[in-house]
């Protein structure tokens, strides 16, 4: 079994902010509704396994001194199961378990001590997922959002069964992402943006600058989701430098927290020279 550290990316050391963040960019990476691939479901549950356990003090204690076998049926190669309790005693403790029930692709899959991994990701984000759930009668509507609504959160006015209702969408939302409202729920569909691409709650920008700001440095202007800010350009910096601006990413839903962006500096090369700037680059050359 992996440990659970590897699987969230994080040190042992890590505080739970640390864990947090962690786990918000590997459940997002492998939930199921994103990630096609066939192991992306038992990498999911995997990983909300893992921050289960590191998430809370007492369960990481036992984790720290035992490792994953603790929390595994069997654990420490003794433990057994009560039928009447669902519960199972490995080493010096004892865990219940619960087991997803309803029409789910895992159906009677037993979490050993551990909740529904998409109830955790409910929960962890404020949306819930179209796996792992029962199938419900609610209607499901599909709403197109831009890049920046979905950034910044928006109020958009929609029609649901011939009304006009004014919803809110929450900063942060991404592509794939479902709203449950009271009587509906809503599918969003994110329009890519030409100048920032996402992952996760990070953004990555391409900025060009020029030959000469390159060699000798210099202040520019770049844009940020919220607006365009003034950055310094280190004299000698090469291309595909990438410059990390924290805090300025995108919001984590129902969050004060936001991811960060980095700019990502592209040296543009002029197709055409002068004469005299040739020569200048030619005695340039010599001088470095």
């Amino acid at each position: 079994m992996a440990d659970y550290y590897d699987l969230l990316g994080v040190s042992k050391s890590a505080n739970l902010n640390e864990i947090k963040a962690a786990y918000r960019k590997q459940a997002l990476k492998w939930h199921p509704d994103k990630n096609k691939s066939p192991e992306a479901s038992d990498k999911f549950k995997e990983v909300n396994q893992a921050f289960e356990v590191l998430a809370d003090p007492k369960k990481r204690e036992v984790y720290d001194q035992y490792g994953p076998e603790a929390f595994t049926r069997g654990g420490f190669g003794r433990a057994g199961a009560d039928p009447q309790t669902n519960a199972y005693q490995g080493g010096p403790f004892t865990y219940t378990y619960t087991s997803s029930e309803g029409d789910s692709p895992f159906e009677g899959f037993d979490f050993g001590g551990f909740s529904n991994p998409f109830e955790i990701f409910e929960q962890f984000f404020g949306f819930q997922s179209s796996v792992g759930r029962k199938r419900s009668r609610r209607p499901i509507y599909q709403i197109q959002v831009s890049f920046d609504e979905a950034a910044r959160g928006a109020t958009k006015e929609v029609e649901i069964d011939g009304k006009r209702k004014t919803i809110k969408i929450p900063a942060g939302v991404d592509d794939g992402m479902r709203i449950r409202f009271s009587d509906f729920d809503l599918s969003l569909s994110v329009s890519p943006d030409s100048r920032f691409k996402r992952e996760g709650q990070d953004v990555y920008v391409e900025v060009a600058i020029s030959l000469t700001t390159a060699i000798l440095g210099g202040i520019i202007s770049a844009p940020t989701i919220d607006e365009d800010i003034k950055l310094k350009v280190r004299p000698g910096t090469q291309p595909n430098t990438v410059l990390r601006l924290r805090s300025q990413g995108i919001p984590y839903p129902h969050s004060s927290r936001r991811g960060d962006q980095y700019v990502i500096f592209k040296i543009k090369i002029p197709e055409r020279i002068s004469s005299k700037g040739k020569k200048l680059l030619e005695e340039l050359e010599k001088e470095l």
